[in-house]
Formats: structure tokens, C-alpha cells, sequence
């Protein structure tokens, strides 16, 4: 109990220095969102319509950063993250709520796939290791060295552009309404494949390549040897004894991808300009948007603690020994 109290302690602090960090930093950047109006409209904005952008934004309010930063946990608190200077007037919570779905369903998916895929591949090989399928370990190798966005713009060249066989951006088809009709939803799938394919194929080589080397030292272990001593057949011992003790790292690496789903690929999302949180952060740091800026990375951290703390009970239940008690 200790430990689980000890955990949780540990990510509350974790949450405030982030949340704090969250505000801070975002004011720190050169420049401020008129500015950045400015700079889009190349000067061609009247002195009075600039003072009428501050007056707007509520930036004309001469508070100390203190003053300010009391007032976002007040806010935060009451669930409010403020209105986005680049949707305005628009709250951000109901933008966070529009990308949200999307970066979900898009990397969400992937990841899932990837890791299974991933994991039961790292299985295989370094169960049978010194065989033929090693030969197979400098292709996921070369996979795993490839930056993200060079694959994602080779597929654009080579699917999108070439063949055709996918669009090149966006999530939908812009002459479709959105909805739950039938016509959307596949077109949503349509778009999302290529970039799904993307992440795919760039997460599971990481996942192979962990797992097989975990399988190779598990494999040596006293207690697989006995098993297969015993006469149990060759699946039983690979998948109840030796994989069940090798995944356990990987389930922790799980975890956290789950957290970090909610902050999207960012690559991934502006390379094919997909709508989700990634590609919306994006477009708010170049418009100096603090607020949309505050909101999604409350949202990407808030998650990745989450996760964190997840994977830190599910690792302590699983391998009793990681619990310090004292």
C-alpha cells in the first residue's frame, strides 16, 4: 500500500511541475498572437485595429505573470481552458473535443496494431532463433532507423502521388458532411489508411526488435528449461513460460504509447495535414495561440501521466518484485 500511496504522491507533483510548465513556457516564445496576425496579413492591419486585436484577446490587461498564472488554476479548476485566439470565439475545450476523435481513431488504432503485430513477430523470432527468420531482423533494423516523416513523405510519392491510390491529405472527403453516415465514415477510413499504414510499419519494428531480444534471455531461463524437460509442447512453453515473462516490458512501452496517443504523431499529422491533435497544436504554436497551446498540452500530459500511472500498477502487479516497501 505504501508503494501505490508513494506512486500516486510522486504523479500529483508530477501533474502540478507539468501544468506549471504548461503555462510558463508557452510565454516565453518570441511574440504574441496579434503579432502573428500581423505577420499574416503582411502590416496591413490599422493602428486602431490592432489595439481593437489586444483589447479582444484580453492582452491589453496590465496583470503580473503571477496574477495571470493564479488565474489559470482558477479557471483550470473549473474546468474552463479558455477561448482560442485562432478559432476565435470558440472555447477550446470544444476544439480539443473536435480533433480529439480523430487522433484517437488514427494513431489509436495504429498503435494497437502495431504492437500486437509487433509482439507476436518478436515472439516467433527469438523463440527460433539461429534459423532463417533472422534474416529478417536487418529489414525491421532498417524499418526502425527510417525518421518518420521520410517514410510518411516516400508513401505520399510513391501512394498518393505516383499510383494515386490514397489521398495525400486531410482526413475526409471535404465534399462529404460529416456525420455517422456510412458515406463519411468510409471516406474517413480512406483517408486514414496511408497514414495508419505509416505508423505502422515505423512502430513495429520497435516492437519486434524488444521483444525478440527479451525472448532470447527469457528463453535461457532455468524455468523454461524444465518445461520443455517436462514434455510440454513447444507453444504452452513458448507463449505460458518464456513470452509471458519477456512481454512484461513491453507492456509497460504499451502503456505509455497509449498515453502518448492523445498527443497524436505530430509528424505523422502534419505530414498529411490529418486533423487530429498533433496537426492542431501545430497550427496554434505558429499562431501563438497560449491558450489552444495550454489546452493540448494539458490534455497530452494529463494522458501520459495517466498512462504512467497505469503502467506502473499493472508492472507492479504483474512482477511483484518491482514493489519497495519501506
Amino acid at each position: 500500500m505504501k508503494y501505490f500511496l508513494r506512486r500516486v504522491a510522486f504523479y500529483l507533483f508530477t501533474a502540478w511541475a507539468a501544468i506549471t510548465l504548461n503555462f510558463f513556457i508557452p510565454r516565453m516564445l518570441p511574440g504574441d498572437p496579434v503579432h502573428s496576425l500581423i505577420n499574416k496579413f503582411q502590416g496591413r492591419l490599422s493602428t486602431d485595429a490592432i489595439k481593437s486585436l489586444y483589447v479582444l484577446f484580453g492582452l491589453d490587461k496590465h496583470t503580473t505573470i503571477w496574477q495571470d498564472y493564479i488565474t489559470y488554476w482558477q479557471n483550470l479548476l473549473h474546468g474552463d481552458l479558455g477561448i482560442s485566439f485562432t478559432y476565435f470565439p470558440t472555447p477550446v475545450s470544444e476544439i480539443l473535443a473536435q480533433a480529439l476523435p480523430w487522433t484517437l481513431a488514427l494513431v489509436g488504432f495504429s498503435t494497437i496494431i502495431g504492437f500486437v503485430l509487433g509482439t507476436l513477430a518478436g515472439i516467433g523470432l527469438g523463440w527460433r532463433r539461429g534459423t532463417w527468420a533472422d534474416n529478417l531482423l536487418p529489414i525491421a533494423n532498417f524499418f526502425s532507423a527510417i525518421p518518420y516523416f521520410w517514410l510518411g513523405l516516400i508513401a505520399i510519392s510513391a501512394l498518393a502521388v505516383t499510383v494515386q491510390v490514397f489521398p495525400a491529405s486531410g482526413g475526409y472527403d471535404p465534399a462529404t458532411v460529416p456525420g455517422w453516415s456510412w458515406e463519411f465514415i468510409s471516406g474517413a477510413i480512406y483517408h486514414g489508411t496511408l497514414p495508419a499504414l505509416t505508423i505502422i510499419i515505423s512502430s513495429i519494428s520497435g516492437w519486434i526488435l524488444g521483444m525478440r531480444n527479451m525472448m532470447v534471455t527469457v528463453s535461457s531461463e532455468d524455468y523454461v528449461t524444465v518445461a520443455q524437460a517436462k514434455g510440454l509442447p513447444e507453444r504452452k512453453v513458448m507463449f505460458g513460460y518464456a513470452a509471458r515473462n519477456a512481454v512484461l516490458p513491453s507492456i509497460s512501452g504499451f502503456a505509455l504509447s497509449l498515453g502518448f496517443i492523445v498527443g497524436g504523431t505530430l509528424v505523422a499529422e502534419m505530414v498529411f495535414s490529418y486533423p487530429g491533435i498533433g496537426y492542431m497544436l501545430f497550427q496554434a504554436i505558429g499562431s501563438k495561440d497560449y491558450p489552444l497551446m495550454q489546452g493540448a498540452f494539458l490534455v497530452v500530459t494529463i494522458s501520459v501521466l495517466v498512462a504512467s500511472m497505469i503502467a506502473d500498477f499493472v508492472y507492479a502487479f504483474l512482477d511483484p518484485r518491482t514493489r519497495v516497501e519501506g
